[in-house]
């Protein structure tokens, strides 16, 4: 994946500085460079970033007063030398904020985070459940994104959900799917009758549990153990069954 970014800052210091850095990240592209927000702006309404690396104090237009005139603005990460516009700045759902002079390892773990999110989306855009057209003989599955593949699986065949950090992996009867999504993303995808959530970090099909025990399940080999967050839901999803 590769980020189109654009540079917004009347100081051509910061703007040298910038594109060296931005040369340096593979997965940074620069698009252009602007010292004039109302010149940026133009060009904004003809092409469309991913990314900017935007100052605060310009004269004609202050970075906020550009983010306003956006209807959908892309990621934002705000380089300024004031210390007071942070608060201001996160207001705006900016990715990070950058106080020069910028460092590049600090540069470098803000721009990290306006890929994780970047992928976020992307994958929010492209998973999603296919619900049955006609009569119960139709399968409803859900397409799921792993790096550049996209697998559909049959929701029956799901066994369980596993956290892995930012990722999650679907384990089913046949394979195992490793995709970004947080737990709670991935459990919306599914029918709430069929999976509960019995643990921080896992989601269980209801269908496959061979065993309950007192502090845990067991589906196939493997035992799950019950959160206690998580007991009082699991125990009104096993009346249903």
């Amino acid at each position: 994946m590769t980020l189109q970014c654009l540079v917004i800052d009347d100081e051509p210091r910061a703007i040298t500085i910038l594109k060296k850095y931005i040369e340096k990240v593979s997965f940074l592209t620069l698009c252009g460079t602007f010292r004039d927000p109302l010149k940026a702006l133009d060009h904004l309404q003809e092409q469309d970033v991913d990314l900017i690396f935007l100052d605060i104090q310009m004269p004609n237009l202050t970075g906020l007063q550009l983010l306003n005139t956006l209807s959908n603005p892309p990621m934002i990460i705000f380089t300024t030398a004031y210390s007071e516009f942070a608060l201001k700045g996160y207001e705006y759902n900016a990715v990070d904020y950058l106080l020069k002079p910028i460092e590049f390892e600090r540069f470098l773990k803000a721009v990290n985070k306006a890929l994780k999110q970047c992928q976020l989306e992307q994958n929010k855009k492209t998973i999603f459940a296919t619900v049955p057209a006609t009569g119960p003989k139709e399968t409803e599955t859900i397409l799921l994104k792993s790096g550049s593949d996209i697998h559909q699986i049959k929701i029956d065949d799901i066994l369980y959900i596993e956290s892995a950090g930012n990722y999650v992996f679907f384990v089913t009867v046949r394979e195992k799917v490793m995709t970004l999504l947080t737990m709670a993303e991935a459990l919306a995808m599914l029918p709430v009758e069929k999976f509960v959530r019995v643990h921080r970090s896992y989601i269980v099909a209801l269908k496959h549990i061979l065993l309950i025990e007192r502090h845990g399940v067991r589906i196939g080999e493997k035992k799950f153990p019950i959160g206690n967050f998580y007991r009082e839901t699991f125990m009104k999803s096993i009346k249903n069954i």
